[in-house]
């Protein structure tokens, strides 16, 4: 038996390969055994990754291979063809070409008849395979989305959970049916909306009636250390979720969210324009006239209190275990600011989370300095110019666009609103006094909302962009961190996790963080 080379075995299988038995696991594996076993290698190990993608490297064999290359236990590394090692051009480039030479590791594609200890045509050609299959990946990514839209506007439910208060028809799974267990918690929401009750009195009252959530009954693992609690904690989000989803009125609402582009997981709200939307797909739990009414009684633009006291990394702030948020809370008696977790502040006699109680001042002093480390190691003055220049007009023209089309939107449901509040006068529904009273208090938030809009319009054309005598005085700050300004920091910084045992960990905006 050779024994010069310690290899490993690369198998992959993605879902879209399922149909393809020359593409299964068995057959890789066969493949792989049988050229070993002519060419006298002896197999170290075995990896295999069932149903990942090969357009990103994001996949715990292919990982676990490479931790394995790091500390010398495979130095060689075969796969049926070059797909299976990925489909994205680029990273199969860097791997191929850069990472296993750096590595001293031989790597051979079988069917690509690709080996990069020897000097043949194959190899050359390498780069244009891998861009072939970056291609068969990207082309695949558009035949799924196209299919997935086009059954979308049929009306057929494509998601693969279903919504709660509905199960999927046992004899067509794109068809849902109700689930009455579901469904009465759904019809005792909307009664208590009618009612008038808030959304945080709707959780408090269902949490006390120890009514599961939607996700006890998806089965949801909670996390031992921060909830003990057997049905979940009811939160506001969640009623207001439910409260809003046409999907209880027998519509399909779909398409809300979208991938950046078939190499990324990462997932992004599409505007409501674009959500597509089918309606009477399936039988409703709540009536429709009574849904819109209901939407005419719940609160719009709820408004915080202003704080009397500022802090630089308040909305930051997260907790680290049960990753909700963590509030800033100044104490009179004291005269200083401490941190909580806001989750377990609510609903502390669940045992929900920790208090994760730190003393802010001390704890932004900390953040502060490890901050600095990173910004000395990443930021260089070219950067940080560029980043400082359009950081003011870039972030109030989104704050101010994202503004606009809120009111936009919520004129649109306004108006629709005011509509169905006549169709629900004439039906009986509420009595002429109730019409008028209602109608004016929408036309007059209309109003309102148009005048806003207004004056954002000519905010958005008044914008200026920093001077440049500005900017380079404000760098030398920055670099120190010699008093940052909270947009400064809003921009540098994503989120701050706090766990209880005071470990702290920055989620940096830019990306060449280390």
């Amino acid at each position: 038996m050779n024994h010069s080379f310690k290899v490993g075995l690369y198998i992959r299988l993605s879902r879209d390969d399922g149909n393809i038995e020359s593409e299964s696991i068995v057959s890789q594996r066969s493949l792989l055994n049988q050229y070993v076993k002519e060419n006298n290698y002896g197999v170290v190990e075995e990896y295999v990754d069932d149903g990942f993608t090969g357009t990103n490297f994001d996949r715990p064999s292919f990982k676990r291979m490479i931790k394995d290359i790091e500390f010398g236990k495979i130095d060689m590394v075969i796969t049926k063809d070059m797909s299976r090692l990925g489909r994205d051009y680029i990273g199969t480039g860097e791997l191929i070409e850069k990472y296993f030479p750096s590595k001293n590791v031989r790597y051979i594609a079988i069917n690509d008849g690709i080996d990069t200890f020897i000097d043949n045509t194959n190899n050359d050609i390498a780069p244009f395979k891998a861009i072939m299959n970056d291609m068969y990946a990207k082309d695949i990514s558009k035949k799924v989305k196209t299919s997935l839209h086009s059954r979308m506007k049929e009306g057929l439910y494509v998601s693969g959970r279903c919504p709660f208060g509905y199960k999927k028809d046992p004899i067509n799974k794109n068809h849902l049916i109700i689930n009455e267990k579901q469904a009465e918690i759904v019809r005792l929401i909307f009664d208590f909306a009618l009612k008038g009750k808030t959304y945080h009195f709707i959780a408090q009252e269902l949490t006390k009636r120890n009514i599961k959530t939607p996700a006890s009954y998806y089965n949801y693992v909670w996390n031992a250390k921060c909830l003990s609690q057997e049905y979940g904690i009811w939160v506001d989000t969640t009623i207001k979720a439910i409260l809003t989803n046409r999907i209880y009125v027998g519509d399909i609402v779909q398409g809300k969210t979208k991938k950046i582009n078939y190499k990324l997981k990462k997932i992004v709200k599409n505007n409501p324009i674009d959500y597509i939307i089918v309606e009477n797909t399936h039988e409703a739990i709540i009536d429709r006239d009574l849904f819109n009414y209901v939407q005419t009684l719940l609160p719009k633009n709820v408004k915080r209190p202003e704080k009397k006291r500022t802090y630089l990394f308040d909305g930051l702030l997260y907790c680290g275990d049960c990753k909700h948020r963590i509030m800033i809370r100044y104490q009179n008696k004291t005269g200083r600011s401490y941190t909580i977790c806001d989750y377990y502040r609510t609903y502390y006699k669940y045992h929900v989370c920790t208090t994760h109680t730190n003393n802010y001042e001390e704890l932004e002093s900390v953040i502060l300095d490890k901050i600095k480390e990173v910004c000395k190691i990443n930021l260089d003055k070219n950067q940080l110019k560029y980043f400082i220049e359009n950081i003011k007009i870039e972030n109030n023209t989104m704050k101010i666009n994202k503004q606009m089309d809120s009111l936009k939107l919520e004129n649109n449901k306004l108006t629709e609103t005011l509509d169905k509040n006549y169709v629900n006068m004439l039906n009986g529904m509420i009595d002429k006094e109730q019409y008028i009273r209602i109608s004016d208090s929408i036309k007059k938030e209309i109003t309102n909302n148009e005048l806003r809009i207004s004056h954002l319009k000519n905010e958005n054309n008044e914008l200026s962009i920093i001077d440049n005598k500005q900017v380079e005085k404000y760098i030398e700050k920055v670099l120190s961190l010699e008093n940052p300004t909270r947009e400064f920091v809003m921009n540098l910084v994503e989120k701050i996790y706090i766990y209880q045992n005071k470990t702290i960990e920055i989620i940096f905006a830019f990306k060449n963080v280390t």
